[in-house]
């Protein structure tokens, strides 16, 4: 807080500086004491949390964030993030929110993050969805095709998975915008296509092709998907393992084999979710939105705040939704959950789990802020 008060004190903050730091919590506002007295409660049931929007100490002057789009975990403890803000698309935290190390700068609509632990060393997954912002205003933005690249953890590249026709598996004018990696035990490598053509491909440990699956124009429509935003490789059944696919569109979870037939589709009412994060027994999940666009009267309703997070049981029941109304099931159905009215939370489009059960969330559309850390009750 030293380098704040002298920021300051020196009364050189010109109009430009002054509008970064209002977008920076933690440079801005005082941090809460230790006790958790100033911070909200929020969640519901056995999954309940104090806010701490002020936990990451990022210095917005060195280190640059737009939107906050995953993070996982390493072997050593620490947070590592990702956003699509390419002069440093990777950022470090250990669990007090001190920076520990920033890197990247390949990926401008950098999105997707998933770690490996490959025989004791820890590799990363990083999904670009080719999602960018235009050289001629900087705020448009600009769909093109992206690609999957494996990192190790301290940012070398070992190989990338490029635009699915290369292996006969698309045609050239598909677009390929891949938002989420997961990697099976055996090392097969399962991309979400989210933001281009919907499809799940699946590839082995080396990068060769081996399957699609999901889509959207299938006989069987309990296979097409719509924005599949997300992918987790579902081991809680040792016997039966499986992936949990986001179809963000149909606002539902669908469960597959590892081979790509559908198991299951769970309904989850008004809930646009991002990617799943299995942690124990549960799943847990950003929502980025939970109105329906053609309800709100502004002109980009996708920019409307109504996000939070969930958590689901093993039985594919919420159970609690922090940042969110309690969920209500009738008959068996989940009801509509809304926002809040603190309005917790602008869009949650990641969650991080830590061993001590404290959830980190990392936001879209944040106006720039780090990610937010829930305090377990």
């Amino acid at each position: 807080m030293s380098d704040r008060r002298s920021f300051l004190k020196s009364g050189v903050a010109v109009s430009a500086a002054t509008a970064m730091l209002a977008h920076s919590s933690a440079w801005v506002n005082a941090v809460a004491d230790e006790t958790g007295a100033g911070k909200a409660l929020i969640g519901h049931g056995d999954f309940r949390y104090r806010v701490n929007k002020d936990w990451a100490t990022v210095n917005p002057f060195r280190l640059h964030i737009d939107n906050c789009h995953e993070m996982v975990q390493d072997s050593k403890g620490r947070l590592v993030m990702i956003g699509d803000d390419p002069r440093n698309n990777i950022i470090v935290f250990d669990k007090s929110g001190k920076v520990l190390d920033s890197w990247g700068t390949y990926w401008p609509g950098g999105h997707g993050l998933t770690l490996v632990d490959e025989g004791g060393e820890d590799v990363l997954f990083v999904s670009e969805s080719g999602w960018v912002r235009s050289l001629d205003d900087g705020v448009t933005m600009v769909r093109q095709n992206g690609y999957v690249a494996k990192m190790t953890i301290d940012g070398r590249m070992l190989f990338t998975i490029s635009h699915p026709m290369t292996v006969g598996a698309y045609t050239p004018e598909m677009l390929f915008q891949p938002t989420e990696t997961a990697v099976a035990p055996n090392g097969d490598i399962y991309i979400a296509d989210g933001y281009g053509s919907d499809f799940i491909l699946r590839y082995d440990q080396h990068g060769k092709f081996i399957q699609k699956f999901g889509g959207r124009n299938n006989d069987d429509k309990n296979y097409n998907l719509a924005n599949a935003h997300g992918v987790a490789f579902d081991g809680r059944d040792p016997a039966n393992p499986k992936l949990i696919v986001t179809s963000r569109g149909q606002k539902a979870f669908k469960y597959f084999s590892l081979d790509g037939k559908w198991l299951k589709t769970v309904s989850l009412a008004n809930l646009q979710i991002c990617r799943p994060v299995i942690h124990g027994e549960y799943v847990y999940a950003g929502v980025c939105w939970s109105h329906h666009f053609a309800e709100v009267n502004v002109p980009k309703p996708w920019l409307y705040q109504s996000g939070f997070t969930m958590v689901m049981d093993k039985d594919d029941r919420v159970v609690s939704c922090p940042g969110g109304e309690q969920p209500v099931y009738e008959n068996g159905i989940l009801q509509p959950v809304k926002q809040d009215e603190a309005r917790t939370f602008y869009h949650g489009h990641d969650v991080c789990i830590d061993e001590d059960e404290n959830v980190y969330v990392c936001q879209w559309n944040g106006e720039r802020t780090t990610p937010v850390k829930l305090e377990r009750v």
